[in-house]
Protein backbone atom coordinates (compact mmCIF):
# COMPACT_ATOMS: atom_id res chain seq x y z
CA UNK A 1 0.00 0.00 0.00
CA UNK A 2 1.63 3.43 -1.39
CA UNK A 3 0.62 6.31 0.65
CA UNK A 4 1.66 10.13 -0.96
CA UNK A 5 3.06 13.32 0.67
CA UNK A 6 1.42 16.78 0.91
CA UNK A 7 -0.71 18.23 -1.82
CA UNK A 8 0.57 14.98 -4.01
CA UNK A 9 -1.17 12.04 -4.75
CA UNK A 10 -0.60 8.20 -5.86
CA UNK A 11 0.75 9.76 -9.25
CA UNK A 12 4.27 10.16 -7.51
CA UNK A 13 4.36 6.42 -7.88
CA UNK A 14 3.56 6.06 -11.33
CA UNK A 15 7.40 4.87 -12.13
CA UNK A 16 6.99 2.33 -9.17
CA UNK A 17 3.56 0.69 -9.31
CA UNK A 18 4.13 -0.91 -12.73
CA UNK A 19 6.59 -2.99 -11.57
CA UNK A 20 5.46 -4.15 -8.00
CA UNK A 21 1.96 -5.24 -9.79
CA UNK A 22 4.16 -7.86 -11.31
CA UNK A 23 4.15 -9.56 -8.13
CA UNK A 24 2.36 -8.16 -5.62
CA UNK A 25 -1.41 -6.75 -5.42
CA UNK A 26 -0.66 -2.68 -5.10
CA UNK A 27 -3.03 -0.63 -3.73
CA UNK A 28 -2.46 2.87 -4.51
CA UNK A 29 -3.89 5.38 -1.72
CA UNK A 30 -5.34 9.08 -2.52
CA UNK A 31 -5.29 10.39 0.65
CA UNK A 32 -8.74 12.33 1.59
CA UNK A 33 -8.51 15.53 -0.11
CA UNK A 34 -6.15 14.91 -2.40
CA UNK A 35 -5.66 13.30 -5.85
CA UNK A 36 -8.71 11.95 -6.93
CA UNK A 37 -10.55 11.45 -3.60
CA UNK A 38 -13.16 13.05 -2.30
CA UNK A 39 -12.46 16.41 -0.08
CA UNK A 40 -15.50 16.42 2.32
CA UNK A 41 -15.70 20.03 4.04
CA UNK A 42 -15.37 18.48 8.16
CA UNK A 43 -12.26 20.07 8.53
CA UNK A 44 -11.33 16.60 9.70
CA UNK A 45 -7.46 16.44 7.95
CA UNK A 46 -4.73 15.91 11.11
CA UNK A 47 -2.48 13.01 10.38
CA UNK A 48 -5.00 11.50 13.04
CA UNK A 49 -7.95 11.80 10.50
CA UNK A 50 -5.45 10.43 7.57
CA UNK A 51 -4.39 7.31 9.12
CA UNK A 52 -7.97 6.10 10.60
CA UNK A 53 -9.12 6.41 7.38
CA UNK A 54 -6.39 4.18 6.09
CA UNK A 55 -6.33 1.86 8.98
CA UNK A 56 -10.28 1.46 7.99
CA UNK A 57 -9.58 0.64 4.38
CA UNK A 58 -7.33 -2.14 5.67
CA UNK A 59 -9.30 -3.75 7.88
CA UNK A 60 -12.30 -3.65 5.34
CA UNK A 61 -10.54 -5.13 3.08
CA UNK A 62 -9.08 -7.73 5.46
CA UNK A 63 -5.26 -6.86 3.87
CA UNK A 64 -2.84 -9.27 5.80
CA UNK A 65 0.77 -9.64 5.25
CA UNK A 66 0.88 -6.06 4.35
CA UNK A 67 4.28 -3.70 3.15
CA UNK A 68 3.39 0.07 4.13
CA UNK A 69 5.28 2.26 1.69
CA UNK A 70 4.80 6.18 2.61
CA UNK A 71 6.74 8.98 1.43
CA UNK A 72 6.72 12.56 2.96
CA UNK A 73 3.64 13.03 5.11
CA UNK A 74 2.44 9.95 3.80
CA UNK A 75 5.52 8.34 5.60
CA UNK A 76 4.05 10.08 8.94
CA UNK A 77 0.40 8.68 8.58
CA UNK A 78 2.26 4.67 7.80
CA UNK A 79 4.08 5.12 11.36
CA UNK A 80 0.68 5.76 12.79
CA UNK A 81 -1.00 3.48 11.02
CA UNK A 82 1.72 0.69 11.63
CA UNK A 83 1.28 1.49 15.57
CA UNK A 84 -1.99 -0.12 14.91
CA UNK A 85 -1.32 -3.00 12.73
CA UNK A 86 1.46 -4.95 14.50
CA UNK A 87 -1.09 -4.87 17.49
CA UNK A 88 -3.36 -6.79 14.84
CA UNK A 89 -0.69 -8.93 13.57
CA UNK A 90 -1.51 -7.22 9.78
CA UNK A 91 2.02 -5.58 8.77
CA UNK A 92 4.65 -7.61 7.38
CA UNK A 93 7.04 -4.91 5.97
CA UNK A 94 7.42 -0.98 6.59
CA UNK A 95 8.95 0.83 3.81
CA UNK A 96 9.77 4.96 5.13
CA UNK A 97 10.71 7.06 1.91
CA UNK A 98 11.56 10.61 3.03
CA UNK A 99 9.62 10.33 5.58
CA UNK A 100 7.69 12.67 8.19
CA UNK A 101 8.02 11.47 11.89
CA UNK A 102 9.05 13.98 14.36
CA UNK A 103 8.46 17.84 15.17
CA UNK A 104 10.20 19.94 12.70
CA UNK A 105 10.44 22.99 10.93
CA UNK A 106 7.40 23.40 8.48
CA UNK A 107 8.92 23.80 4.88
CA UNK A 108 7.98 26.91 3.28
CA UNK A 109 5.33 25.10 1.01
CA UNK A 110 3.34 24.23 4.05
CA UNK A 111 3.87 27.50 5.92
CA UNK A 112 2.21 29.04 3.01
CA UNK A 113 -0.68 26.64 2.90
CA UNK A 114 -1.14 27.51 6.49
CA UNK A 115 -1.92 31.06 6.15
CA UNK A 116 -5.96 30.67 6.17
CA UNK A 117 -7.96 33.07 3.83
CA UNK A 118 -4.75 34.52 2.12
CA UNK A 119 -3.65 30.58 1.09
CA UNK A 120 -7.20 30.81 -0.24
CA UNK A 121 -7.06 33.76 -2.01
CA UNK A 122 -3.74 33.33 -3.53
CA UNK A 123 -4.55 29.66 -4.47
CA UNK A 124 -7.62 30.59 -6.36
CA UNK A 125 -5.66 33.64 -7.90
CA UNK A 126 -2.20 32.20 -9.09
CA UNK A 127 -1.74 30.25 -12.06
CA UNK A 128 -1.21 26.11 -10.74
CA UNK A 129 1.39 25.36 -13.07
CA UNK A 130 3.97 27.82 -12.53
CA UNK A 131 3.49 27.57 -8.73
CA UNK A 132 3.79 24.04 -8.57
CA UNK A 133 6.70 24.14 -11.16
CA UNK A 134 8.55 26.72 -8.45
CA UNK A 135 7.81 24.30 -5.47
CA UNK A 136 8.77 21.08 -7.21
CA UNK A 137 12.24 23.10 -8.36
CA UNK A 138 12.83 23.38 -5.00
CA UNK A 139 12.75 20.21 -3.31
CA UNK A 140 14.48 18.24 -6.13
CA UNK A 141 18.08 17.87 -6.52
CA UNK A 142 18.49 18.65 -10.10
CA UNK A 143 16.21 21.39 -10.78
CA UNK A 144 16.17 21.08 -14.35
CA UNK A 145 15.09 16.98 -14.07
CA UNK A 146 11.57 18.66 -13.38
CA UNK A 147 9.72 17.65 -16.58
CA UNK A 148 5.77 19.51 -18.08
CA UNK A 149 3.92 16.55 -17.67
CA UNK A 150 5.34 16.04 -13.68
CA UNK A 151 3.78 19.66 -13.23
CA UNK A 152 0.58 18.77 -14.55
CA UNK A 153 0.50 15.86 -12.73
CA UNK A 154 0.29 17.43 -9.10
CA UNK A 155 -1.05 20.68 -10.53
CA UNK A 156 -4.22 19.17 -11.89
CA UNK A 157 -5.87 18.25 -8.42
CA UNK A 158 -5.21 22.24 -7.06
CA UNK A 159 -7.75 23.48 -9.95
CA UNK A 160 -10.50 22.15 -7.46
CA UNK A 161 -11.37 24.13 -5.19
CA UNK A 162 -12.43 21.44 -2.70
CA UNK A 163 -9.29 20.43 -2.87
CA UNK A 164 -7.29 23.47 -2.30
CA UNK A 165 -9.49 24.19 1.39
CA UNK A 166 -8.55 20.44 2.29
CA UNK A 167 -4.91 20.98 2.00
CA UNK A 168 -5.12 24.11 3.95
CA UNK A 169 -6.89 22.58 6.66
CA UNK A 170 -4.56 19.20 6.17
CA UNK A 171 -1.63 22.17 6.38
CA UNK A 172 -3.13 23.80 9.62
CA UNK A 173 -3.02 20.45 11.91
CA UNK A 174 -0.21 18.55 9.96
CA UNK A 175 1.94 18.92 13.67
CA UNK A 176 -0.49 17.52 16.40
CA UNK A 177 -0.56 18.31 19.48
CA UNK A 178 0.27 14.54 20.99
CA UNK A 179 3.44 14.01 18.56
CA UNK A 180 5.84 13.47 20.96
CA UNK A 181 3.59 10.78 22.89
CA UNK A 182 3.11 9.48 19.56
CA UNK A 183 6.58 9.22 18.29
CA UNK A 184 7.73 7.58 22.00
CA UNK A 185 5.94 4.30 20.57
CA UNK A 186 8.00 3.76 16.90
CA UNK A 187 10.23 1.25 19.45
CA UNK A 188 6.95 -0.86 19.19
CA UNK A 189 6.73 -0.94 15.34
CA UNK A 190 9.01 -4.34 15.32
CA UNK A 191 8.77 -5.19 11.87
CA UNK A 192 11.82 -5.11 9.02
CA UNK A 193 11.73 -1.41 8.03
CA UNK A 194 13.52 0.37 4.98
CA UNK A 195 14.32 3.74 5.43
CA UNK A 196 15.16 5.58 1.92
CA UNK A 197 16.44 9.20 1.91
CA UNK A 198 18.41 11.50 -0.63
CA UNK A 199 21.01 12.82 0.45
CA UNK A 200 20.18 16.20 -0.35
CA UNK A 201 16.52 16.53 0.92
CA UNK A 202 15.47 19.88 2.10
CA UNK A 203 12.30 19.14 3.22
CA UNK A 204 12.77 16.29 5.94
CA UNK A 205 16.33 15.81 6.12
CA UNK A 206 18.82 12.69 6.01
CA UNK A 207 19.03 13.39 9.94
CA UNK A 208 15.02 12.28 10.66
CA UNK A 209 16.27 8.88 9.01
CA UNK A 210 19.29 8.37 10.91
CA UNK A 211 17.16 8.89 14.15
CA UNK A 212 14.32 6.71 12.46
CA UNK A 213 17.34 3.55 12.55
CA UNK A 214 18.18 4.54 16.04
CA UNK A 215 14.51 3.68 17.75
CA UNK A 216 13.15 1.35 15.26
CA UNK A 217 14.32 -1.89 16.48
CA UNK A 218 14.72 -3.62 12.41
CA UNK A 219 15.40 -0.93 10.32
CA UNK A 220 18.36 0.09 7.79
CA UNK A 221 18.61 3.12 6.33
CA UNK A 222 19.45 3.31 2.46
CA UNK A 223 20.56 7.20 1.23
CA UNK A 224 20.55 7.93 -2.69
CA UNK A 225 23.53 10.59 -3.48
CA UNK A 226 22.23 13.76 -5.73
CA UNK A 227 18.78 12.91 -4.34
CA UNK A 228 16.47 15.26 -2.99
CA UNK A 229 12.87 15.06 -1.49
CA UNK A 230 11.37 13.45 -4.44
CA UNK A 231 12.72 9.94 -4.39
CA UNK A 232 10.46 8.10 -6.76
CA UNK A 233 10.83 10.31 -9.09
CA UNK A 234 14.16 11.50 -9.35
CA UNK A 235 15.62 8.11 -9.12
CA UNK A 236 13.08 5.72 -9.97
CA UNK A 237 15.11 2.94 -11.07
CA UNK A 238 17.76 3.29 -8.37
CA UNK A 239 15.46 3.67 -5.28
CA UNK A 240 12.85 1.13 -6.84
CA UNK A 241 15.35 -1.63 -7.09
CA UNK A 242 15.87 -0.89 -3.09
CA UNK A 243 12.70 -1.77 -2.99
CA UNK A 244 12.18 -4.68 -5.02
CA UNK A 245 15.52 -5.97 -3.16
CA UNK A 246 13.92 -5.40 0.32
CA UNK A 247 10.96 -7.01 -0.88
Amino acid sequence: MLLHGFAASSFEFRFWIPKLAERHQVWAVDLKGHGSSPAPPDGRYSPHDHAELVHRLIVQEDLRDLTLIGHSMGGGIALAVALSLVEEGRLERLILVSSAAFPQPLPGFITLARRGRLTRWLLAMIPKGPLVGLILRAIVFDRASVTASQVEGYAAPLRSPQTRLALIHTALQIMPEDGAEHTARYGEIDVPTLLLWGRHDRVIPLSVGERLLSVLPRARLEVLEECGHLVPEELPEASLEMVLGFL
